[in-house]
């Protein structure tokens, strides 16, 4: 086969796998039917981990079923988008519009903090329940509205950006911003409110301007309250998962922008990210780097090899070179690694380098980045057919 046609073959393989199996689970075993909103986890058995739930999954899930008709399941998926939406807004919205980081499985409060990661992952699901449930589109734009001008009342950067939490603490992080980015480019195709393009641009800048290290091209994870690097090793931390995410964003940004100068540092983060941070070993993506491409965490969690993916298959797209149908065709069958469990549906979630998958539970914050991958590389393929 043609490295196009094994992408989209390995395409075919994981809608088939989301649509057949991983949304009929994740609805009728990963929802919590009784109480509300999803379980965090299910275990190997397809068996449902209750505990505390954390304000950045149930957002995931509710985006998760907003894309499910596009990806071709049949099922109830405005029903999980609703499910999930009600729990949401009555469980984590504080009285000040913004949303805590943990409830418990009644819905109790349990952590009252407004991280600055949570709120991004609120307006990205509200976006999605925007663009798919008309009825509730002015509800949840609403809402949106009033975290997103929060935000700029209590936590704006006076450089650009935001700070994590109220009062400021060390260290800012580039991660944050990046799924503000993601819920930034999200709003901007369906509102014509310009304040969410404004935003999206400033974070652009922010990362071409502060986040990216000018030798090795990768974006740091922290920094001071300056927006400097953090003291010593954390400072130098680079993710390859992040390069890669970090790249398909400022590649839909650089079209919508008409930035030929974000499209290059894009691919340049893409390409360090599949040279330094994978291994052909295992064939997967890698946890960290340093600013020297020198290793740090050589373990390999799930969710990057979906970002690769993303990168990969846009990459194609815009440029063309059959390099990047080979990378996503090689991301694709290394993701399938995870997927390979006794109950279709689940996934593992850490790689170990001795080649060992880590038992345990399937975390449920990993279906958000499955599923839009595959989204991705549906697009793109299709588009290409």
């Amino acid at each position: 086969m043609t490295n196009f046609a094994d992408a989209a073959y390995l395409r075919d393989r994981l809608k088939t796998w989301a649509t057949g199996a991983a949304y009929p689970l994740w609805w009728t075993i990963g929802a919590d039917h009784d109480k509300g909103g999803f379980f965090e986890k299910l275990d190997l058995e397809g068996e449902p981990v209750d505990g505390p739930r954390r304000g950045r999954v149930l957002p995931r899930q509710i985006f998760s079923f907003a894309i499910a008709g596009e990806l071709g399941w049949t099922g109830p998926w405005r029903e999980a988008v609703e499910h999930g939406l009600d729990f949401y807004l009555k469980a984590y919205r504080r009285s000040d519009g913004l949303f805590r980081t943990l409830v418990g499985p009644n819905g109790e409060s349990l952590d009252e903090t407004a991280d600055l990661y949570d709120q991004a992952f609120a307006l990205f699901a509200l976006a999605a329940v925007a663009k798919v449930l008309p009825e509730r589109a002015e509800e949840v734009r609403s809402i949106a509205v009033q975290v997103r001008d929060k935000l700029f009342a209590e936590r704006k950067h006076p450089v650009a950006g935001f700070h994590q939490t109220n009062p400021p603490t060390a260290p800012l992080q580039s991660n944050p911003h990046m799924h503000l980015f993601e819920a930034m480019l999200a709003w901007t195709a369906i509102d014509e409110d310009p304040v969410w393009r404004a935003l999206a641009d400033e974070i652009a800048e922010l990362a071409l301007s502060k986040f990216i290290h000018e030798g090795s091209g990768q974006i740091r994870e922290f920094f001071d309250l300056d927006w400097n690097p953090a003291p010593g090793v954390d400072g130098r931390i680079c993710e390859p998962g992040h390069q890669f995410e970090w790249g398909w964003l400022l590649l839909r940004w650089g079209q919508l922008a008409h930035r030929a100068d974000a499209t290059v540092a894009a691919l340049r983060m893409i390409d360090a990210a599949e040279t330094h941070g994978t291994d052909p070993g295992r064939g997967v993506a890698i946890n960290a780097l340093l600013d020297d491409f020198s290793v740090h965490d050589d373990s390999a969690r799930l969710w990057p090899q979906t970002e690769r993916i993303k990168a990969a298959a846009l990459a194609a797209e815009i440029i063309g070179d059959t390099k990047y149908w080979d990378m996503a065709a090689a991301a694709a069958e290394g993701l399938l690694a995870y997927l390979r469990t006794p109950v279709p549906g689940l996934w593992r979630d850490k790689y170990q380098p001795d080649e060992t998958f880590v038992e345990e539970p399937a975390p449920a914050s990993s279906f958000y980045h499955i599923v839009l991958a595959i989204a991705e590389l549906d697009r793109v393929v299709s588009a290409a057919s």
